[in-house]
């Protein structure tokens, strides 16, 4: 079944090739867009076909020199090519099966991410400011823009709550597992008496969603109000009627988004959010319906799961959804959060491989 669906995917590929090839399709560019878009997808899992077939040719050629060949010395010789060769074609299986599972639509999207101060008072909101800096760093090492879309700090630059837009390739496959719970534990600058404090912070990550996919009807669905804008302290950030609050009336949704000039950027910004927390609400209630998804090990950001500790006496931060402890907690916080997420993309892809494994086995019986 998979080599029939390898060998179907390396036709559409040589057929979209040869479409890209057609002299119109160079003045078109939508069908650029679009078959370059489709090339991509499939391209990696035709170049690994392809190193499979000829690596199973090889071992072909290996085998018949194992069992044909007069010269003792050369026979030695085959067998160890067939060993490491045979290594390679178990490989390369493995990393076909996982280039074939089902990919998350949404995984190219830009992302909305709101950070919000839990438990803790100050030093809680303190822990929010130093999450937003280590993602707005992860998203710089990773030429990832970013948009600050609300800011509501403290007076000690701490954050009570920020949301800001991610954009780039993938950028919802990469920070799609840092939903839920964050914990700190450390000594706040203000513990005089030297105790370990926990505090907490809520991090909720969205795909970003298009104005087409969430139809809103602003006169029937919105409640929107306008009122002065006001920052830290209460002290008012300018003089003009500027900040912009919408509440969605068939959820209650509430989304409130102020800015230093545009009344107009504020609402456009409020409804991009918006958009994306009912865009959000949807997919949870497909994954509710998907038991392979509840199912998950990873999960998928249930705000309530505490899911990392950043301890900061022990240098340690800990992702308890796969037991994985790490050292290095300033170059963490710093945004190289590379090896924390690459392993918990591993863990999903190993779980979604072993369910549908189940399945095609439950298919076969």
């Amino acid at each position: 079944m998979i080599e029939a669906k390898l060998a179907e995917i390396a036709r559409q590929y040589d057929a979209l090739q040869r479409e890209l090839g057609r002299p119109e399709t160079a003045t078109d560019p939508a069908a650029l867009r679009r078959l370059g878009k489709e090339l991509a997808r499939i391209e990696p899992v035709v170049e690994a076909y392809r190193r499979l077939e000829a690596t199973r040719a090889e071992l072909a050629g290996a085998r018949q020199v194992r069992d044909s060949a007069s010269d003792e010395e050369l026979r030695l010789l085959a067998r160890d090519e067939i060993a490491r060769l045979e290594a390679q074609e178990e490989r390369l299986t493995e990393e076909l099966k996982v280039l074939l599972l089902p990919r998350d639509p949404n995984d190219e999207r830009d992302v909305i991410m709101e950070i919000r101060a839990g438990a803790g008072g100050e030093e809680a909101a303190l822990f929010a400011a130093e999450l937003l800096r280590m993602y707005l760093r992860y998203a710089e090492r990773h030429h990832f823009s970013t948009e600050i879309l609300a800011l509501n700090e403290t007076g000690i630059g701490g954050v009570k709550e920020a949301i800001v837009q991610i954009s780039g390739d993938g950028a919802y496959s990469r920070l799609k597992f840092e939903g839920g719970v964050h914990r700190v534990q450390r000594i706040p600058a203000t513990e005089s008496g030297g105790r370990i404090h926990t505090s907490t912070a809520t991090v909720v990550v969205m795909p970003r969603a298009d104005e087409v996919e969430v139809e809103i009807d602003e006169e029937r669905d919105l409640r929107i109000e306008v009122k002065r804008s006001s920052g830290p302290g209460g002290q008012s950030v300018n003089t003009t009627d500027s900040a912009v609050r919408i509440t969605h009336l068939p959820t209650g949704l509430v989304v409130e988004i102020q800015d230093e000039k545009s009344q107009h950027k504020n609402k456009a910004k409020a409804l991009a959010v918006l958009r994306s927390r009912l865009y959000e609400l949807e997919l949870a209630r497909q994954r509710e319906a998907d038991s392979a998804a509840r199912r998950s090990m990873v999960g998928a950001g249930d705000r309530a799961e505490k899911i990392r500790t950043y301890n900061f006496p022990q240098d340690r931060v800990t992702d308890h959804r796969i037991g994985l402890d790490l050292h290095n907690l300033p170059g963490v916080m710093d945004g190289d959060l590379d090896r924390l997420i690459d392993a918990l993309i591993t863990t999903d892809q190993a779980e979604r491989l072993q369910t549908y494994v189940e399945s095609a086995e439950a298919v076969a019986s």
